[in-house]
């Protein structure tokens, strides 16, 4: 009892002491000890480290989960040591929608197929979202959390320490420098002295060892880079495939869609005045299937079992014609089609009967189809 009680009271006077040696320091009433410039940037560098780190995280985590009850869910189940349940996604949400509204307005009304065909398209573009929110957060979010949650907070640690071992270090150095200037006036300080000193250089050892062993944790802060550099490739390879993937979903759906509306609606322009995405450039086998244009997998001017058009006595409706700009090269299959290049404009028109996926071209004197994902239909 007796030793606990003298040890508490050796804890509350070490305690009150740096207080005092802190507060003396801000008031610019005691001297303080100066980490060196090179201990000055690694502090720097690992408190810029940190703040970033959690600004990435967070909106991160923002990115992949918009709804911020259900980043708070998640951050519970992740405290409680829980698997996290399975949550449908928006588009997965949106398909479920679309396919019940077209089981109750009628599935084979032209509304009710359309919507069938929009859902199939949202329903995969929800398990593709699903898919990169996972792969994202394993390789990305918690490479983050635990460096914050495990890095940090032993280099923080160590800070606190090596902040404290400073204070005791000037405790000391004040204490000698009042000794001494006792002595000068009295002989009878020489103990208090000779105690001063003895403290000091054990202040000043403690200090020395805390402050190599923090320099150490600090320095491996370059390694905490390269960590996070490798995270940060993953990350961008998992949303490029992502993104590939929702690219080539809407391509399919576009396609469905067009075609669909060229039976409803003959002789009508089929396809966006928007410029299509451009190809994506990554050499991915994921992406590769995204980074060009779908071409029209029918290619004619005519419905099966009809006669197909002659060019040469092809002549743009009365409803007249329109300027496109090419967007891709294209190399004519054969000669009832038109080679495009990137970029060139060219004067474009449809015909009642013709393939929904393809228009009449012209450019001067030659005609010929061509497909229309290649093309920026221009107003």
């Amino acid at each position: 009892m007796d030793f606990n009680m003298k040890k508490l009271a050796s804890d509350a006077g070490i305690f009150f002491t740096r207080a005092v040696q802190f507060t003396e320091e801000k008031f610019g009433q005691a001297e303080k000890t100066e980490l060196d410039a090179h201990f000055e940037n690694l502090l720097a560098r690992a408190d810029s480290t940190k703040n970033w780190t959690e600004k990435i995280l967070r909106q991160t985590e923002v990115l992949l989960q918009p709804n911020p009850s259900a980043r708070v869910e998640e951050f519970l189940y992740e405290k409680l040591d829980r698997k996290v349940p399975s949550r449908v996604t928006n588009g997965e949400l949106l398909a479920q929608y679309m396919a019940e509204a077209a089981s109750e307005l009628g599935p084979t009304t032209p509304y009710g197929k359309t919507l069938i065909k929009v859902a199939e398209a949202e329903k995969r573009l929800g398990a593709a979202e699903r898919d990169f929110i996972h792969t994202a957060s394993i390789n990305f979010l918690t490479p983050l959390r635990n460096f914050l949650e495990g890095d940090w907070k032993t280099i923080s640690k160590e800070r606190r320490l090596l902040q404290n071992r400073r204070l005791d270090l000037d405790a000391c150095k004040a204490r000698l420098k009042k000794a001494k200037a006792a002595e000068a006036k009295a002989t009878l300080w020489n103990d208090e002295v000779d105690k001063s000193e003895q403290e000091l250089r054990v202040a000043q050892t403690e200090f020395d060892r805390q402050a190599e062993v923090t320099r150490l944790l600090l320095e491996g802060i370059s390694s905490t880079h390269v960590n996070h550099l490798r995270c940060l490739h993953e990350f961008v390879e998992s949303q490029t495939t992502y993104y590939a993937q929702c690219y080539r979903h809407m391509l399919d759906l576009q396609k469905q869609l067009g075609s669909s509306q060229g039976t409803l609606f003959p002789g009508t322009f089929v396809g966006t005045t928007e410029p299509a995405s451009p190809p994506l450039s990554s050499t991915s086998p994921t992406t590769t299937a995204a980074t060009m244009p779908v071409e029209p997998s029918v290619a004619g001017l005519a419905p099966p079992g009809e006669a197909a058009l002659c060019l040469e006595e092809v002549a743009p409706p009365a409803s007249g014609t329109r300027k496109a700009r090419v967007l891709y090269d294209y190399e004519a299959a054969d000669s009832s089609e038109l080679a495009l290049l990137a970029d060139e404009l060219i004067t474009v028109y449809s015909l009642p009967g013709m393939d929904p996926d393809w228009l009449i071209g012209e450019r001067g004197n030659k005609k010929g189809k061509v497909p229309v994902t290649y093309l920026e239909l221009l107003s």
